[in-house]
């Protein structure tokens, strides 16, 4: 039974809202930097195929049952488990306990994410005053993001990137999240659309279309090429228990959660497939191979190879505009559910829970860092991301079964 409190959660307004919200959440770093150095080392098409085939029949599905699950127990994972192990006649304290398993992971994983986008809205400024472009080769910007990432070396927009996303979050879900969400997702499609048709125009631009959709039978055969692209689809679209779960908690009962998973599933792959087609042809055009993602592709090789490109200030604003966009929405997903289970579980309002929760982000975040230098920080998360996800997964279909 939902509790009273309940019938005063904020709600979309729109359909439309409620999908690029979802969108969102769904396109990130995971699109920008993972995606395309996956589709590289596992081989084009030949990691393609598998990813597609989970996106359709393990994605869509989870994407629509997470959408139905937050909106039938008007609930984050807290409440939600609560309510089904509850309804199984095993007490809600036990689904509660496994409901903060995922709303944990995501708090821990939004206040590293926070440092990622603390290094974008940098780089984003920097690319319109044009200190972004001014070292001269790898080796020049290699030192500045060391410089920038080195110890406390991004405090001030580490924090300015916080307070612009706890500005929209303060303001609610349609008047803070979605209003944001309706502007910045559609004009992130814009962006990188233009930079894929830029790119298709760059010499060995063909070469790098080739390899994104050659076919290796071999590969295909390959386990771990199974592995690492079902790995992506969940990642990718955000199935842990949690980010859609709780964005469908605030859907109407009028709308159609199938037509809206199925878009989300469509534009979160037309997303990552633009970053493919902007990032692996560029890397063609240099004569490198994307061995690898992570900050050096973001911050170090692609800025060095733009800088030689016609209109590299246009395409530099451009480009870190458009992640910045996706970092953005991105972090208020993850920040989304435990500001949630604050003010349903302990009955604060949206503004002290946003208050508690940014306060925490901010001085956990700025001590790694201060403690985490951007090499050592990226392996670091992405080591912690796998099994925090992983937990969050599992978690999230236990609280179902139970």
């Amino acid at each position: 039974m939902n509790n009273p409190a309940d019938t005063q959660r904020d709600s979309w307004k729109t359909n439309w809202g409620f999908i690029l919200s979802c969108i969102g959440s769904a396109v990130g770093m995971g699109n920008i930097w993972m995606f395309p150095a996956r589709v590289s080392k596992y081989g084009g098409g030949t990691f393609l195929l598998p990813y597609f085939f989970f996106v359709i029949i393990i994605g869509l599905s989870g994407v629509i049952g997470e959408m139905a699950f937050g909106r039938a127990a008007r609930s984050g994972p807290i409440g939600a488990f609560g309510q089904a192990t509850q309804s199984r006649g095993k007490g809600r304290h036990l689904g509660e306990a496994i409901g903060y398993v995922p709303v944990l992971g995501s708090l821990a994983l939004a206040i590293g994410y926070s440092v990622i986008v603390g290094w974008i809205l940098r780089y984003s400024i920097g690319s319109f005053t044009g200190s972004t472009l001014i070292p001269g080769d790898v080796e020049g910007f290699a030192l500045a993001f060391n410089s920038m990432a080195g110890s406390f070396g991004n405090n001030f927009w580490q924090t300015v990137g916080l307070a612009l996303t706890f500005i929209i979050m303060v303001l609610g879900i349609s008047g803070g999240i979605e209003k944001i969400n309706k502007i910045i997702m559609p004009l992130f499609f814009l962006m990188f659309l233009g930079l894929a048709a830029y790119m298709a125009f760059q010499p060995s631009a063909a070469e790098g279309y080739r390899y994104i959709f050659r076919i290796d039978l071999k590969g295909l055969a390959d386990p771990m090429t199974w592995v690492f692209a079902l790995g992506q689809a969940f990642f990718s679209l955000s199935l842990a228990g949690n980010g859609t779960l709780i964005y469908g908690s605030y859907l109407d009962d009028r709308e159609d959660v199938t037509n809206a998973a199925w878009k989300v599933a469509l534009f979160d792959t037309l997303a990552a497939m633009l970053a493919a087609l902007v990032i692996i042809p560029a890397m063609a055009t240099a004569g490198s191979r994307l061995d690898e993602g992570g900050p050096g592709l973001i911050f170090i090789y692609l800025p060095n190879l733009f800088k030689s490109m016609p209109g590299s200030r246009i395409l530099i604003i451009v480009f870190f505009t458009a992640v910045l966009f996706a970092g953005i929405s991105s972090l208020i997903n993850l920040f989304e559910a435990p500001i949630a289970a604050l003010q349903q579980q302990f009955r604060l309002s949206r503004r002290t829970s946003v208050t508690v929760i940014a306060a925490a982000a901010l001085a956990v975040g700025l001590c790694i860092q201060g403690i985490v230098s951007g090499w050592t920080l990226f392996p670091f998360t992405s080591a912690l991301s796998e099994p925090v996800w992983q937990a969050s997964c599992f978690s999230g279909y236990l609280g179902r079964i139970m």
